[in-house]
């Protein structure tokens, strides 16, 4: 078993108020922290992993094909391989929340 301590992971703003943090790898999957601040957005994009996530704080808006979903604390979700997608904060609390990506996505260009 390899664990990942907290202190020994880099917390990055990846866009103005887009906090990210990337967490344990295996062979098959990831996990990623975020962190969103009121009033933030992470812009349309898409990436061929297949992205399973929860939030744990707050309330997010998603953005697929046209259609706004709310996702709340407790709530999970699926966003299929290669669909376009956005978020955005629009409440006045920050979000937090944990994304797990397969195959594993290990370099995400937020951290170049």
């Amino acid at each position: 078993m390899d664990v990942l301590p907290d202190a020994d992971v880099e917390e990055v703003e990846a866009i103005d108020g887009v906090f990210l943090t990337q967490g344990a790898a295996g062979d098959e999957t990831s996990i990623q922290r975020f962190v969103i601040e009121p009033g933030a957005e992470v812009p349309e994009h898409d990436h061929p992993h297949e992205q399973v996530g929860a939030i744990t704080e707050g309330a997010i808006t998603f953005v697929v094909d046209g259609e706004e979903r709310v996702v709340e604390a407790g709530d999970t979700y699926v966003i299929p391989g290669g669909e376009p997608h956005a978020a955005r904060n629009d409440t006045d609390e920050r979000v937090v929340g944990y994304d797990i990506f397969s195959p594993p996505r290990t370099n995400p260009d937020w951290q170049e």
